[in-house]
């Protein structure tokens, strides 16, 4: 048993309704690390997501947290639509990260504002504070995202193709933004369509389909089912 996991999955297998989609997932992650989760479409990322939230059960399996607890992991979904036209400022939806924190307490304090205010500084939008969400353009509002789920934590991020529909410069900034925020020490779990990018920034992958891999990414480059398969 390794020591100091944040997260560890044994023998998960996912699906509805009873439905299995993806099965016989182990993995661990420890402080630190930059785990890619990648695979073919359909073939249960999305869907180990929610599981790793509570937001599904498992079918089968296990999911411990170890140093970290549940509600010590920030959250950036994939945005639909209704999301990206969402009529609330920019404060108000990066101070709402904050919220897990206080349960069924319905007010911010002044430390969540002040967290607030330090995570829209780092993350280079303090001009866009009093704008409208939905005004600003993907790589803005994905910028703000990733500043409201800092709010909820400074241990663990779980980001959900946070690149989806930004154009190639923003892509790259987006990468190397989040790679900043792992440098600094907060673990990444992220899923994600783009290989070349998952081998460059990860320091771990995890490959769900057919079969299933968890290793390095040196590891995973060993492997015959490596060569940059569009997931």
């Amino acid at each position: 048993m390794e020591k100091g996991f944040q997260l560890r999955c044994n023998n998960l297998s996912l699906g509805y309704d009873g439905k299995v989609i993806a099965k016989n997932i182990n993995f661990s992650v420890e402080k630190g690390n930059y785990l890619c989760i990648v695979g073919e479409n359909g073939s249960g990322k999305s869907t180990l997501v929610k599981t790793l939230l509570s937001l599904n059960k498992p079918i089968s399996g296990t999911i411990e947290f170890g140093s970290i607890k549940k509600n010590d992991v920030g959250f950036l979904p994939q945005q639909t639509m209704i999301q990206r036209d969402f009529p609330a400022s920019v404060w108000e939806i990066v101070l709402s990260g904050c919220q897990a924190k206080h349960k069924f307490f319905p007010f911010y304090t002044k430390e969540d504002k002040k967290i607030a205010s330090e995570n829209i500084k780092k993350m280079n939008v303090e001009n866009l504070k009093n704008r409208c969400y939905r005004e600003l353009s993907g790589g803005q509002q994905q910028r703000i995202l990733l500043a409201r789920a800092l709010c909820a934590t400074k241990k663990m991020l779980l980001l959900d193709e946070p690149v989806a529909g930004l154009d190639p410069i923003v892509t790259k900034e987006m990468y190397e933004t989040i790679k900043i925020l792992n440098d600094e020490g907060i673990t990444i779990i992220m899923i994600s369509h783009d290989i070349e990018s998952a081998i460059k920034y990860s320091t771990h992958i995890l490959h769900i389909g057919h079969d299933v891999f968890f290793g390095t990414k040196d590891e995973y480059l060993k492997k015959s089912n490596s060569k940059l398969i569009k997931a």
